[in-house]
């Protein structure tokens, strides 16, 4: 399909704007110019609209298979096309575990088969993600494993962690960690500090999470291993790792939505549409977070995109599991909370969710010029919404955002030269 976006304007290095057209042949993008005449199965008129590489969203839950009630591969990829992304990678705490060939085989030709934009699987560091007997991390690397993780529950022990480091830096893969030392949660379901002393809930101290990144980022070092800290969320995790990366270590480190625009004053009692692991921390960290981020010590954002059932939500804050939807919502509150109120720059965002995950990652996407993959988001950038959750294409509707003002809304995605989601395009 032959594709023209008229009159659309691209984002500069400098945060200027250009105005061009943009010709899309046989899934690239052909031509980019200031003015393009040419015959196309499909003109679009983005005389209204930015286009922006297709968002990459590295940290994503899809659920299947096993968790069909809380998501699918179809609805998580229909949600994440809504959203913007055109590249997302699905985290392996499915049932079965993608923790052998035969599993990840399965689970490779269901997302061929069900999704409408490009999704890269993680295959798991331990099987069945039980911390006690490592995959064939040569095997599966082969097989297209994006990389390794156990998201959802940290690797508990340093000689374990060690071996799976010196396995992936083998194959020239990435470990990809949910930080977390169990031995310092206490139960906790909320951050241990304001909000747990004010709703009586056992707290999570910051320490189960950075004192498990202090001691990954050494084993890094002996090992030369790419690791790669996932949804980052006290300030003492950033100073780790701004430290580790002065030292030369191969570390990055993602942060998420909704660490960088809430903290524990926003947790309301009982609500487990609040409930997130890692859980939302102080003021001081959200700050630590949004200066790491700026200064680099942080490389990008990720959503943590977690659905889940309505019911299981509504058991209270002890019993109900953790994790918010993130794929719709993302790109429209980052533009209006950090854009809009000048914490960054549109480039900066842009970056952020296109070409730093890509770059720490090694795929050839999150970027616009001629000949590269026809991944493009257009947004309506003047476009304001209140977010309604029960218009979400994601089976999740798990949200602290719910009614939120907005602007800044997607309204196309084209992946590899497809149109995968439209809503309010002037043809």
């Amino acid at each position: 399909m032959k594709i023209l976006l008229k009159d659309t304007r691209q984002l500069l290095h400098d945060n200027e704007t250009e105005r061009c057209d943009i010709l899309i042949e046989k899934g690239q993008i052909s031509k980019i110019a200031s003015e393009i005449n040419e015959d196309a199965d499909k003109l679009i008129d983005c005389k209204h609209h930015m286009v922006f590489p297709g968002f990459i969203d590295v940290h994503v839950h899809l659920r299947e298979p096993g968790g069909e009630h809380k998501e699918t591969i179809k609805t998580g990829t229909e949600a994440a096309a809504r959203g913007g992304f055109t590249t997302i990678c699905a985290m392996p705490n499915t049932k079965p575990v993608p923790d052998n060939s035969e599993t990840l085989q399965a689970l490779l030709n269901k997302i061929d088969a069900d999704s409408c934009i490009r999704v890269l699987s993680y295959a798991s560091i331990t099987k069945n993600l039980n911390g006690e007997e490592l995959t064939d991390i040569s095997g599966l690397a082969a097989m297209g494993a994006f990389a390794f993780t156990d998201d959802g529950v940290g690797i508990q022990t340093a000689d374990f962690m060690l071996k799976a480091m010196r396995e992936a830096a083998a194959n020239n893969k990435p470990i990809v960690a949910h930080c977390e030392d169990n031995s310092l949660v206490y139960g906790g379901v909320v951050h241990n500090g304001e909000v747990s002393e004010r709703l009586g809930q056992p707290g999570i101290p910051s320490l189960s999470e950075s004192v498990q990144i202090a001691r990954d980022v050494l084993l890094a070092e002996a090992t030369g291993c790419h690791y790669h800290v996932c949804h980052v969320s006290t300030k003492e995790s950033v100073r780790v790792i701004r430290d580790a990366k002065k030292a030369g270590i191969h570390v990055t480190a993602e942060v998420t939505p909704h660490h960088l625009l809430l903290n524990e004053e926003a947790v309301k009692a009982n609500d487990a549409n609040f409930k997130m692991n890692p859980p939302l921390r102080s003021k001081a960290d959200q700050q630590a977070l949004i200066d790491g981020l700026l200064d680099g010590t942080i490389d990008f954002i990720a959503t943590d995109h977690a659905p889940h059932a309505a019911e299981e939500k509504k058991a209270g804050f002890r019993q109900a599991p953790f994790g918010i939807v993130g794929l719709e919502t993302a790109f429209p509150l980052l533009y209006t909370y950090l854009v809009k109120t000048k914490k960054a720059t549109l480039n900066e965002l842009i970056d952020w969710i296109t070409v730093k995950p890509a770059n720490t990652f090694h795929l050839p996407y999150g970027v616009l010029k001629e000949g590269s993959t026809a991944d493009l988001t257009i947004v309506d950038l003047n476009k304001s919404a209140h977010f309604d959750k029960k218009t979400f294409y994601s089976k999740g509707k798990n949200t602290p955002f719910h009614g939120w003002q907005v602007q800044g809304i997607p309204v196309a995605t084209i992946a590899e030269g497809k149109i995968v989601y439209e809503e309010g395009l002037d043809d």
